[in-house]
């Protein structure tokens, strides 16, 4: 289906962990052989919440590069790029600003959400109120056809094609209305059962070694109910378990969630056969992110390659952009 253009991208805000890989990175491996795929590194998105502190962006870039290609994304089968290398995205951001409705903007779920979890952070800003026109010029500027979501980010892909929508009707239809390409996302609890991110401390890095792994695993909360090793527990509501439904074979699953319930098996056991899935099938990823950690230079090379390809694309669409709307 190479006619048939995905987009998606990583903001750069830091180091990648599982939740990007299982959530985004895996999925994304498998649409560049079925579609034309841009994957990008969103630097300037890092910027709508960490605009204060930009020492660490370069090395989350670099990370982040490095990750995609550990991840298995290929740049002969699909374009990698880094978004400020693409200049044009923050003039078609500009354009789009100016026909955008504010109100858009403000019923986006998670402009409040965010402004209530942040609190250490001033996103009253302009920028933090219009990702969104960022975002979407991040898209449309590829004339993409699908971006991958989960079910929680398709509010993020409506204004993108409503925003889309009413630029072909003020002047001239020149940007397909972008589609979410839903993807199921497996649930990635953090090592204490909260969403894995790197603000609770809680994660699994593509940057750590097998046995720093082992390690985080063996300390992984597990069914807090279960006090001690002969009570029955829940695994419904055992992180752990849920990295079993990613990692470990249906039989090892059957098994886990019938010992569990029954106290054959405690969580200690538990933990040990999935630390053993788990590292089966991420070895291959944590070791060529390691060996990529040693040539940074080559790693760069492939994003800087890739954004020359991707500003050709997206200098086209401009050129489209001006002529629609008469500023040629």
């Amino acid at each position: 289906m190479a006619n048939i253009r995905v987009l998606s991208g990583i903001r750069s805000s830091g180091t990648l962990h599982l939740g990007n890989y299982l959530g985004a990175l895996r999925n994304w491996a498998t649409l560049q052989h079925q579609y034309e795929c841009y994957y990008f590194i969103a630097d300037w998105h890092a910027l709508t919440t960490d605009y204060a502190d930009t020492q660490v962006l370069k090395e989350h870039m670099l990370d982040n590069m490095a990750g995609f290609l550990a991840a298995g994304l290929d740049p002969e089968r699909c374009t990698l790029f880094i978004q400020s290398r693409v200049p044009e995205h923050a003039e078609l951001h500009l354009l789009l600003s100016m026909i955008t409705p504010v109100p858009w903007l403000e019923r986006v779920p998670s402009y409040k959400e965010q402004q209530q979890q942040i609190r250490d952070k001033d996103l009253t800003t302009f920028g933090f109120l219009g990702y969104p026109v960022l975002q979407t010029a991040d898209i449309i500027i590829y004339k993409a056809n699908y971006v991958p979501v989960g079910i929680d980010q398709v509010p993020h892909i409506e204004i993108s094609r409503d925003i889309a929508r009413r630029f072909n009707h003020l002047y001239q239809p020149v940007f397909p209305e972008p589609q979410p390409l839903l993807t199921e996302t497996p649930k990635v609890p953090g090592l204490d059962g909260r969403k894995m991110s790197k603000s609770y401390n809680n994660a699994i890095y593509l940057t750590d070694a097998p046995d720093e792994i082992a390690s985080k695993i063996k300390v992984m909360m597990t069914d807090p109910a279960r006090k001690r090793r002969s009570d029955p527990g829940n695994p419904d509501v055992c992180p752990v378990f849920d990295f079993h439904k990613v990692y470990s074979p249906a039989e090892t699953i059957a098994l886990v969630d019938h010992g569990c319930r029954t106290a054959e098996i405690g969580c200690i056991d538990c933990k040990k056969m999935m630390s053993m899935h788990l590292l089966q099938e991420m070895r291959p990823v944590l070791e060529k992110r390691q060996e990529l950690a040693e040539r940074p230079q080559e790693v760069i090379e492939v994003f800087e390659e890739g954004s020359k390809k991707a500003r050709e694309t997206a200098r086209t669409t401009m050129g489209e952009v001006r002529e629609a709307m008469h500023l040629v």
